[in-house]
């Protein structure tokens, strides 16, 4: 018999996957396809996005667009999906799923630690719609079991948790959803298919802002959701193409482009992450360090089993509390005190925990407590970029002298 076929390596992948050269100019590189509207030969198509086969040709940009199109396989492609779909931001990819998945009635369960856009929308908004929301600690898989109850139909987490770092056994997670007869989604973005493909360790749904790592350069902001085929096209007409949160094109394109260095990037992020971990966690002044490739982190065995690089994310207790957060604003040459991740840049900046309690998280005591036990009373949340980790030491250490 013959040998199956060799999948290619990620950094192959991440290059060649979705990509081909244009049938008529013979263009390497992906077309960049602005056109809103194609011109159909075909009289009999109908004026409707229902029923859009999958082969069907290209008729208007919001339904779909030869870019996009190209970026969905190649994300599919690295995360062992059958199909993906595209947003105009991680948010427009969150919301999408919420909406197909979730009516009046229905549980979901997210994880008490997440995006702070995600636990606002959970919190506050879902409630709203009759849709019925639980907690839990997605590090603690008894919490997560005496979550899942009659009714829940999402379970969605998010590993490595954001801001705090935390872990969510993503094989265990998949079980316990499963038999509750639920869904799992995985929000990897502080991941990557590089470090964990979340589908190959049983999850339904992976999601990604592609703002972040997937395009690496802090210029173009796009999500994804990636599953089986019939679940994704069934939500791309469902909310993607009748809730309009398409992607640009253009937006593509650049991620496109980012993806192509995703593997690359992403050793050199954990590389100069954990050299910066280890600085930070030996510096007077500094009373915690959060990286999942430290020993000291909780979780660390787990992060080795499940994660294939550590990322370049990092979270730090600054033992002066909140004043530290000035001095950095004031006095950092190098990293940008600044929101978002996964840049070429390096980026900080300080999470004060009541003020993320009460705006975003709203933790029951006993998962306050438990946050408290990573971020005290407030941390920063550092990427690390690709410059050279000496520098970005240097750069701490001046900013931190007291």
């Amino acid at each position: 018999m013959a040998n199956a076929k060799k999948r290619r390596c990620m950094r192959t992948r991440s290059i060649h996957a979705g990509e081909r050269p244009d049938p008529t100019t013979h263009a390497s590189a992906p077309n960049l396809v602005m056109s809103t509207t194609y011109v159909i030969h075909d009289a009999s198509a109908q004026f409707s996005a229902k029923g859009l086969g999958e082969d069907a040709p290209f008729v208007y940009t919001r339904w779909g667009n030869p870019t996009v199109r190209q970026l969905e396989e190649k994300i599919a492609d690295l995360e062992s999906a059958e199909a993906c779909v595209a947003f105009g931001s991680g948010m427009a990819a969150v919301l999408a799923l919420f909406l197909h998945l979730l009516k009046s009635g229905d549980r979901i369960v997210v994880s008490d630690v997440a995006y702070a856009g995600v636990a606002e929308l959970a919190r506050d908004t879902l409630p709203r719609l009759g849709i019925a929301v639980d907690t839990a600690d997605f590090s603690d898989l008894d919490a997560l079991r005496a979550a899942v109850r009659p009714g829940t139909r999402l379970v969605y987490a998010e590993t490595p948790a954001n801001p705090i770092l935390k872990i969510t056994d993503l094989r265990a997670a998949a079980e316990i959803a499963r038999r509750a007869g639920a869904l799992l989604c995985v929000d990897s973005t502080f991941a990557t298919p590089v470090a964990t493909r979340p589908i190959e360790l049983g999850a339904d749904l992976v999601l990604h802002s592609l703002t972040k790592y997937m395009g690496g350069h802090g210029d173009a902001i796009g999500g994804s959701l990636a599953g089986k085929r019939e679940l994704i096209e069934a939500l791309r007409t469902d909310t993607g193409i009748h809730g309009g949160g398409i992607l640009s094109p253009f937006n593509a394109w650049l991620i496109l482009r980012g993806i192509a260095t995703l593997p690359i990037r992403m050793a050199a992020h954990a590389d100069s992450a954990l050299k910066v971990a280890r600085f930070l966690e030996g510096r007077k002044g500094v009373a915690k360090v959060i990286y999942p490739g430290l020993p000291s982190h909780p979780q660390h065995d787990l992060a080795r089993r499940q994660m294939e690089n550590f990322s370049g994310m990092l979270a730090f207790r600054p033992a002066e509390g909140r004043a530290a957060a000035q001095k950095l604003a004031d006095r950092l040459k190098v990293i940008h005190y600044a929101v978002s991740l996964g840049h070429h840049r390096s980026l900080i900046f300080y999470i004060d925990t009541n003020e993320i309690q009460e705006n975003s998280f709203r933790l029951t005591p006993r998962q306050l407590e438990r946050y408290r036990e990573f971020a005290g009373d407030g941390i920063f949340r550092m990427s690390v970029g690709l410059e050279d980790p000496e520098d970005l030491c240097e750069d701490l250490d001046q900013a931190l002298e007291a």
